[in-house]
């Protein structure tokens, strides 16, 4: 598995354009990004950063001097007819590493042969045939790619999606990438090959370019297996090369050759020195790695009690995982915090396509919501429609209880008068509940929160609700 995550830097790789994303095509350019004769690169020091944190959070090796190379193709949108990269098994900045993932329930080391820096490409846009249109706001800016070893860690396209699933937490948590895969700025790429049963060798491999959701790579990765097979029993032969993916149709389709690494002539770059990266460099970096997400998952289930299902949730990246850490901050009972959490406010951020960090429900409105419930002052109902209400409006709970007058009801003259009011009011059910069909108790409670507008004491309307049948 080849990943390209775009790196969070105000400036791109090689010289001072910014990297923001969605400006006007080809607004954010310069001579030297745009490859013109005479110009020179200066490496960006924050990049490097970012990769050799990376390389550490994936217990890489360090390279004592990390250099560049010229990496030479021509694609329409590499304005200067080659990348600069790194290459090699001795120069990347990080090699030999690993990540550790969860795949039904067992750990799995999926080792990572290299972490290394490089530039990005601009972007192509295809309207009509043989007409394309190019934006170079992308080209130059920092890239770090991220492959795994060989031969491969992963069997299956769930394994496959685990293993990306738990890298972008990594790269989030470590705030090198923003993980955005809709907007390019995480992209995969799964080298896919099948082999007879029992065989030594591994058969010829296809990679399919640029994958930008889970979705894709799970149907790209099963399509691509299922076609070779196919080709395979039929006697044909699999052809190494890259291959597009069509999510609309859900099939993929030849792009061109696969290249070898001969083909891109790779030399050391002239123009850049290599770079010492120092034991007290190295160290100072080290210490600014956060605790990683299943570490934090670890520790969520042994501190708090929480289930697997749970502390993925929350633990799947960083600006969740905060969030439920505030709400506990807030004296929230830690179950109860990732149960509105990973029900209520998952549901309604994935309904509005929220992040959680711009949702207007923050810990401290969940806290006061909870407070609420538990002294008895709302029901479980009113509780869950406010829920919806702060979420919207961004209303502290309890001026929104005082304003509308949804104070719970736990008057006993007052319930006892709404029961008596339901037991008038259906004679059918009551009469099957003296007969001994005491399910239908539930529906004669659910008539008296109905009554009271949901603000009823639904245990002690229960309770009073029983006296009065009895």
């Amino acid at each position: 598995m080849e990943v390209h995550a775009q790196l969070l830097t105000e400036s791109k790789m090689f010289c001072a354009c910014p990297t923001r994303f969605g400006d006007l095509p080809n607004t954010n350019v310069c001579p030297i990004c745009l490859g013109m004769p005479g110009t020179l690169p200066v490496p960006n020091k924050k990049a490097v950063e970012h990769v050799i944190r990376t390389a550490l959070a994936l217990n890489c090796r360090i390279a004592p001097v990390a250099m560049f190379y010229r990496k030479n193709y021509f694609y329409p949108d590499l304005p200067k007819g080659y990348q600069i990269s790194q290459y090699g098994e001795v120069h990347p900045i990080g090699t030999r590493g690993y990540l550790e993932i969860e795949v039904e329930g067992e750990r799995l080391p999926v080792r990572i042969r290299r972490v290394h820096l490089e530039e990005d490409t601009g972007k192509l846009f295809h309207y009509l045939p043989g007409e394309s249109e190019v934006d170079f706001n992308r080209a130059g800016a920092p890239l770090m790619e991220i492959v795994t070893d060989f031969p491969p860690d992963l069997h299956s396209a769930e394994a496959a999606k685990e293993y990306l699933v738990q890298l972008r937490a990594v790269l989030t948590y470590l705030g090198v990438c923003d993980g955005k895969m809709e907007e390019g700025s995480l992209r995969c790429e799964p080298n896919i090959s099948v082999a007879p049963v029992g065989s030594t060798q591994l058969g010829v491999k296809t990679e399919l370019k640029n994958l930008n959701s889970f979705r894709s790579v799970v149907r790209g990765i099963e399509f691509e297996i299922e076609r070779q097979i196919k080709i395979l029993e039929s006697g044909g032969q699999v052809v190494q090369e890259t291959r597009g993916w069509n999510e609309e149709g859900g099939y993929s389709f030849p792009m061109r050759t696969k290249e070898f690494e001969q083909d891109y002539r790779y030399f050391p770059e002239p123009d850049i020195v290599p770079i010492q990266i120092t034991d007290e460099w190295l160290e100072s970096l080290r210490a600014t790695i956060p605790e990683l997400p299943l570490q934090k998952a670890d520790r969520y289930r042994k501190e708090y009690g929480l289930g697997a299902t749970e502390t993925r949730i929350l633990t799947a990246d960083i600006h969740t995982a905060t969030y439920f850490e505030q709400c506990v901050a807030l004296g929230i009972e830690p179950k109860t915090a990732s149960n509105w959490i990973t029900v209520e406010l998952q549901a309604r951020l994935n309904e509005t396509n929220t992040d959680i960090r711009h949702s207007k429900l923050q810990p401290a409105h969940l806290a006061d919501l909870i407070d609420l419930l538990r002294k008895g002052v709302i029901s479980g109902r009113i509780a869950k429609e406010l829920f919806d209400e702060v979420f919207q409006t961004g209303e502290m709970p309890s001026r929104i209880v005082q304003a509308r007058g949804l104070v719970q009801i736990s008057d006993e003259d007052a319930l006892r008068a709404a029961a008596r009011k339901v037991i008038a009011d259906n004679p059918d059910v009551v009469a099957k509940y003296r007969a001994g069909k005491t399910s239908v108790l539930g529906f004669l409670v659910g008539q008296i929160m109905r009554e009271t507008q949901g603000r009823a004491n639904p245990q002690r309307a229960s309770e009073i609700l029983r006296e009065e049948l009895n």
